[in-house]
């Protein structure tokens, strides 16, 4: 990787990327034995009725929409390991072979809807039962399902990493919309996104596919509409990469606000993630766990329910209506 004269060094971006890496494969082992799955469920249902509660999601929220989770049994981090930002902004050859893959997997993750478990939080922060939401998700589905609700209906979601339907230019800045930049890419690649798809494996979460080399060097890619570069990154936050500072903030403001914390479908294995449960575990605020696997939380946390993610919010949904 080479890096952008005059902007770091090359130490600096091997360090970088040494730690994203470490970050990628960090696995969540069992640190605390869940609770019983009654016992935990009425422990949730009482912090969700004192309300105040601030929920943060992670990959598992979406499984049921068709996007698999990282960490999960079934995670695709067992198959295929995500580009880390190093890599995409300093390798042109990473860079085309992300948008490969990507032009491949936006068909499957364009047309991915909210499931039922996305509707019901949405229902819950429209009703003021959530101070917020915080998603490490980037699939856009609980704006989706806020929509559905209202105009304003996810107006405390903050997506902490970004959301695939919007593009940036890493050169110039300019932005633009996931699905213009799919037509500019179906005029350079006629046919492409169907017949690789054949030959494609494994959906990731981060919207991409798995393709054979020879599939990649047959791809075309665009450039800037502004600048000319190719260096067109999708808006989210790679591993490697920082939170922009005022999601940043908008998430402190959350956390002020909020008397309790919801982890739903998450093993906050990711440092952005977990230091929102180390800061309502400093200031002694409430923590409840919804996951299907063993979370990086557990030990903080007042309340572990170990299941299913959309059955669990179904049974609390059911329970908290007047």
């Amino acid at each position: 990787m080479t890096p952008t004269a005059g902007t770091t060094t090359t130490s600096g971006i091997d360090r970088a990327h040494a730690a994203a890496l470490r970050s990628i494969a960090r696995t969540v082992e069992e640190t605390a034995q869940p609770h019983p799955p009654e016992v935990a469920r009425n422990g949730i249902h009482d912090l969700l009725e004192a309300g105040e509660v601030l929920c943060l999601t992670g990959a598992g929220i979406s499984t049921d929409s068709g996007i698999p989770d990282y960490r999960g049994p079934s995670g695709s981090l067992s198959r295929h390991r995500p580009m880390t930002f190093q890599e995409f902004k300093y390798d042109a050859a990473a860079r085309r072979r992300y948008w490969a893959r990507s032009f491949v997997g936006w068909r499957h993750m364009g047309a991915a809807e909210p499931n039922r478990g996305h509707e019901i939080l949405a229902q819950w922060q429209h009703s003021g039962l959530l101070t917020g939401l915080v998603t490490q998700n980037v699939d856009g589905l609980h704006a989706a399902a806020a929509q559905k609700i209202s105009d304003t209906g996810g107006a405390n979601t903050v997506e902490l990493h970004g959301d695939l339907s919007r593009v940036v230019c890493l050169t110039c800045g300019n932005d633009e919309d996931r699905r213009a930049l799919d037509t500019r890419l179906e005029e350079a690649n006629p046919g492409y996104a169907e017949a690789a798809a054949v030959a494609a494996e494994n959906m990731n979460p981060d919207g991409d596919v798995t393709l054979a080399d020879e599939w990649v060097q047959r791809f075309h890619l665009v450039h800037c509409l502004i600048c000319d570069a190719d260096t067109l990154k999708p808006d989210v936050v790679y591993f490697g990469e920082n939170v922009p500072a005022e999601r940043k903030s908008a998430v402190e403001a959350l956390i002020a606000a909020s008397a309790s914390l919801l982890v739903v479908g998450s093993s906050m294995a990711v440092m952005s993630g977990f230091s929102i449960a180390l800061k309502f575990a400093k200031a002694q605020k409430p923590i409840a766990v919804i996951n299907g696997g063993p979370s990086r939380v557990d030990p903080k946390a007042s309340w572990r329910w170990r299941t299913q993610i959309t059955p669990a919010l179904e049974e609390l949904s059911g329970s908290l209506q007047p």
